[in-house]
């Protein structure tokens, strides 16, 4: 059973709008503006849970709340060739493994 509550939810500033921007991870496509933060935070809460209640009342599947996905700690990324060697110098010049020099840059 997915628990609303396990989505990965944000507020930002919208410039654009002069109001605070509710956002969830989980349903790219929805927002709720508020003047008030925490009430951005609350109107995109219980937007995603009216949406989740419809989606379940049509039978459709749920996204997974990333929170309580499984990750292995890998993933493949494509670069040119001479980025890949750029890359492997920097890691040597480091006197690290490519993959621990990618890992680095990556958290920083």
């Amino acid at each position: 059973m997915i628990n609303p509550d396990h989505y990965v939810y944000k507020v930002i500033w919208s410039v654009e709008d002069q109001e605070y921007v509710g956002l969830c991870a989980e349903y790219p496509s929805l927002s709720y503006l508020h003047e008030d933060r925490l009430q951005a935070l609350e109107g995109i809460t219980e937007l995603v849970r009216s949406v989740v209640e419809d989606m379940k009342a049509n039978g459709e599947s749920l996204p997974e709340p990333i929170s309580e996905r499984q990750y292995s700690g890998k993933f493949q990324v494509r670069l040119t060739p001479e980025l890949h060697r750029r890359l492997v110098i920097e890691a040597a010049e480091e006197n690290v493994s490519l993959n621990r020099y990618i890992s680095y840059k990556l958290a920083s």
